[in-house]
């Protein structure tokens, strides 16, 4: 088993939930809920890694927030 981490967003014009895995390319995906997504990224991750190995992601450290004026 492996772990990813997913950023996920809210679309503020349609409403859905968006993630990506960082450092996966083509591992994104949307749903109308949290579960939604969650369900579709794992299909996702599990067809990338069908197509053939996942090289190993950055290691997520966490998320900062910056403020400009």
């Amino acid at each position: 088993m492996r772990r990813f981490v997913a950023i996920v967003e809210r679309c503020p014009d349609t409403g859905l939930y968006v993630g990506w895995v960082p450092g996966v390319p083509g591992a994104h995906s949307q749903g109308e809920s949290l579960d939604e997504l969650h369900r579709n990224l794992q299909e996702v991750l599990q067809m990338l890694q069908e197509d053939g190995e996942i090289e190993a992601p950055s290691e997520f450290v966490g998320m900062q927030v910056i403020t400009v004026a």
